[in-house]
């Protein structure tokens, strides 16, 4: 957390000191020097505005099992954490949030396409959403995007983030992937990375930065990278998930940064607290 805080730091005063000199001599023009205030600078609204928009048809979100776009009972799972995890980060002062898992195969990327789907449905949240499972990236297949540029080109420099991003409604915006990276690991423990990343939330100033992390035992991308987030969602699979698999990666966890809940995912159970058949329990 404090990296990554430090390095947003560092992007604001370098922001900050542009602007200052901007004021002071003004871009060249034809008619010469004109001051440029912050004022003509782009708004948050604005600068998410000009993000190409993500076009998704209603069968398409049925047949990808991204239910909290359609509503009423579907949607209550989803609302219900997206409230859970938005209360525990302002609570915290949490902005990054990444969303792990054990092993392969436990819904987390799904988890993580509904819950950009419910912040959607919560205007007044500006919400991110990155793909940083660069070895075996699945949300932009998952959510029927041709993307022709990935994360990988925006971390090493290749590609702005506002041009890659694609807009969810007016208040989410993600960032997809194309394909997997070459080196996946050394990328995520770069310090390359974190500026970037520093660069993209100083932009774009987002409420909360969610993102999609490859899983914990598969491989060691994590683990250069945890640190620098605020807190972690541990996604888990009912009876698929073992309880080993959820110990060891609560340990390797909790000695990299903060777990803010555990999600039990591909869980029915009818009726319950909520009157709905939902399908995850948060602890």
């Amino acid at each position: 957390m404090d990296r990554l805080q430090t390095a947003i730091e560092k992007a604001r005063e370098q922001r900050a000191e542009v602007l200052k000199e901007r004021a002071n001599n003004g871009p060249l023009t034809d008619v010469g020097f004109l001051p440029e205030t912050v004022e003509q600078l782009p708004s948050r609204d604005e600068i998410w505005q000009g993000l190409q928009s993500v076009d998704m048809n209603a069968r398409a979100l049925k047949d990808l099992r991204l239910m909290s776009n359609q509503g009423a009972s579907q949607a209550v799972p989803y609302d219900l954490l997206r409230t859970r995890v938005l209360h525990q980060a302002r609570q915290n002062g949490w902005r990054h949030i990444g969303i792990v898992s054990p092993t392969a195969a436990c819904g987390k990327t799904t988890a993580a396409a509904n819950l950009a789907f419910a912040f959607s449905h919560q205007p007044e949240v500006h919400m991110l959403l990155l793909d940083l499972d660069l070895r075996r990236p699945r949300l932009a297949g998952m959510m029927g995007q041709k993307i022709e540029t990935g994360m990988e080109d925006v971390l090493l420099g290749r590609v702005p983030f506002a041009d890659h991003a694609r807009r969810l409604g007016n208040n989410v915006a993600i960032g997809f992937n194309n394909g997997p990276s070459d080196r996946p690991s050394e990328l995520l423990q770069s310090a390359q990375t974190e500026e970037r990343i520093a660069e993209i939330t100083e932009q774009f100033d987002p409420d909360l930065v969610l993102i999609d992390l490859p899983p914990m035992m598969s491989t060691d991308d994590n683990f250069g990278f945890l640190s620098k987030v605020d807190a972690v969602l541990l996604m888990v699979a009912a009876e698929e998930s073992t309880t080993e698999q959820i110990e060891v990666a609560l340990r390797q966890l909790g000695e990299l940064t903060t777990v803010m809940g555990i999600v039990l995912n591909k869980c029915r159970h009818t009726g319950g607290a909520y009157g709905y058949d939902n399908k995850y329990y948060y602890s």
